[in-house]
């Protein structure tokens, strides 16, 4: 399969430093890739003067419909894509705060189209790394999957990560013919998808990862909890070094491959936030949590 039949779709809002980052790794691992920016009505000038430069060489959709959630248009956006992009064969959901983390060859999509045609009930295949954090609160079991590239997560109890998630690698063709649609939330498409596939595929050799310790963009007025919070995380950018291909080819030559854990593979330059990583700045800070929660039922309440 030429890489000139895979889109990748980056879903965007006001994030104009990541989704450069994100756009330009794309084009540097995957040079051959379509790439197409659905943006959630940024407001943001950094972020508006990136997507009138992207334009040049990327697809930008504006939304079809306004989100009320607090992912905003995101899954109305992912239905648009679908809808847009229907007949393509191989497309991938990245977001703004993701990034590519080294080359994929030709032949690797190839292999991964491959996979899809000899696996009729595979719906998705989910291209990043294992987050620490995960390890923390459960045990990543790792099963047989549809072929030795992939391997299936033995379900421990979570709400979505098994069947499905918002970062994945399908076919529209198999999504149309099944009459899917993106619901709004992460757990909602987990249980469509478990009920219309098979379990989600994980590589053993991912490619993409979301940043670490990513500020928080949606809204415009952060909780006293949220503010705190970011500053005791150090949130900021801190982007990933390319990954030799070298550094993963030695997982997948043991008798037992190791995990891809994405604080054992990669690095940030020039700096790395603490790890484990966490990608929201209230993972793990109960009380800044709970502040924040108390402040947002107030504001709800009051109506400020």
């Amino acid at each position: 399969m030429s890489v000139k039949t895979l889109t990748i779709c980056i879903f965007s809002f006001n994030r104009g430093k990541f989704l450069h980052n994100c756009v330009e790794s794309i084009r540097d691992c995957i040079p051959g890739a379509e790439i197409a920016i659905f943006d959630d009505n940024s407001t943001d000038p950094e972020t508006i003067r990136y997507l009138e430069e992207a334009a040049e060489f990327c697809r930008i959709v504006a939304p079809r419909e306004v989100g009320t959630i607090k992912h905003g248009g995101l899954y109305h956006n992912m239905n648009a894509a679908l809808d847009i992009l229907k007949d393509q064969s191989l497309v991938c959901f990245l977001q703004d705060d993701t990034q590519v983390v080294r080359a994929v060859s030709s032949n690797e999509l190839d292999e991964l189209e491959g996979i899809f045609s000899r696996n009729s009930e595979l719906g998705f295949v989910h291209p990043c790394f294992i987050r620490g954090m995960d390890l923390r609160k459960r045990p990543v079991v790792p099963l047989a999957g549809p072929a030795p590239e992939l391997f299936f997560r033995e379900n421990t109890g979570q709400s979505a990560g098994i069947h499905y998630s918002d970062l994945v690698l399908f076919k529209p063709a198999r999504l149309f013919k099944a009459g899917w649609t993106f619901h709004q939330s992460e757990p909602a498409n987990d249980r469509q998808a478990k009920a219309l596939f098979s379990m989600m595929a994980y590589m053993w050799r991912p490619f993409a990862m979301w940043l670490p310790e990513v500020p928080a963009y949606r809204g415009k007025n952060k909780t006293l909890g949220l503010r705190l919070a970011e500053r005791k995380k150090r949130v900021g950018f801190y982007p990933f070094k390319l990954l030799p291909e070298s550094d993963l080819d030695q997982t997948t030559k043991q008798e037992v491959p190791i995990l891809p854990v994405a604080e054992d593979f990669l690095e940030c330059i020039p700096s790395s936030p603490p790890k484990p990583w966490t990608y929201n700045p209230l993972s793990g800070l109960r009380f800044f949590k709970n502040l924040n929660n108390l402040e947002v039922a107030l504001r709800r309440w009051f109506k400020f």
